[in-house]
């Protein structure tokens, strides 16, 4: 199931764009709004088919090494503990990845120029080097190799920006969201079980699209009411004074937490503050914390907000 953070943030940047639109039709950006996630979900099974690569690269070299005229020790008994590292492997080998890959045609077939370089980063990588070299590793050490190499290395190559680029502008503008949603997956991965955990069923898909939507449309329908709202409740701050990513976000929690009742105030809350720190001022987060924060309370004492079951009213 897709990360819930990505698409409020997909749900923040359609109505920004509808803001800047000047009255732009609302049908048509929801459209895009819903075209771009895919767009994204296809640039990550692609970054996410980058592990696969770099193991196969590995095992290419240690066997090249093997053969070579005059082998070392080393040589013909390789250090296999990237190749055999159980988060790397249960990337590079799950059967859910490859379906995805062949029902979106994602891969790099015809990239080794791209492919060669980052795996020689990726091999010199002070990371890379020391887990090498450690005496044993622990199943944390084996996940942290795998996020930092990403992280650090993978995600920051200038080529693989490029290629992005030369793919799509959509890709580009998406890659760090991409990227974000490749490091959580990694930090999710349990070798044990069965497989990834991806998008995997037609109601999952249909739930967040619903989400999605519902998030988009509320937040447009009620946008003279609740900007009346957080304009009074914002000390000597008119609603055209506040900066519209705060405006926006600030509407958006307040149509999540009516529209959605199984996800906690406290969540919400949260989600907003972190999109903020990314996305409005340096000073949005205290901002936005404090309208939401009376909002919310008002809100929970007039029976505004309904939640089912225990806990969820708590902030």
């Amino acid at each position: 199931m897709l990360n819930r953070r990505f698409l409020r943030i997909k749900a923040y940047q359609a109505l920004y764009a509808q803001a800047q639109s000047a009255g732009g039709s609302e049908a048509k950006i929801e459209k895009e709004m819903l075209l771009g996630v895919e767009r994204t979900y296809d640039l990550f099974i692609h970054l996410m088919l980058l592990f696969g690569e770099m193991r196969h690269l590995a095992e290419a070299r240690m066997e090249e090494r093997k053969v070579k005229r005059m082998p070392t020790a080393e040589d013909l008994v390789p250090n296999r503990r990237f190749v055999d590292n159980p988060v790397l492997v249960k990337l590079a080998e799950s059967k859910r990845l490859l379906a995805e890959s062949e029902t979106r045609k994602a891969g790099w077939v015809g990239e080794r120029d791209l492919l060669v370089p980052l795996f020689k980063v990726v091999t010199s990588s002070p990371e890379y080097v020391a887990y090498m070299a450690a005496e044993s590793t622990t199943p944390a050490q084996d996940r942290a190799l795998v996020v930092d190499l990403f992280v650090e290395h993978m995600a920051q190559f200038e080529g693989l920006h490029e290629h992005v680029e030369a793919k799509s502008i959509h890709w580009l503008e998406d890659l760090d969201l991409a990227c974000s949603m490749v490091k959580r997956t990694i930090e999710q991965v349990r070798p044990e079980d069965a497989d990834l955990q991806l998008v995997d069923s037609g109601a999952e898909a249909a739930e967040e699209r619903e989400f999605l939507t519902t998030l988009y449309r509320a937040t447009l329908e009620n946008r003279t009411g609740d900007e009346k709202l957080i304009a009074d409740r914002a000390s000597n701050w008119e609603a055209e004074r506040i900066a519209l990513s705060d405006m926006l976000l600030m509407r958006m929690a307040l149509n999540e937490v009516r529209s959605f009742d199984q996800i906690p105030v406290k969540v919400t809350m949260n989600e907003y503050i972190e999109i903020a720190k990314a996305y409005s001022t340096p000073k949005s987060k205290n901002f936005i914390n404090g309208i939401l924060d009376k909002l919310f309370a008002e809100m929970k004492e007039s029976g505004t907000i309904h939640k089912v079951g225990r806990g969820l009213l708590e902030s």
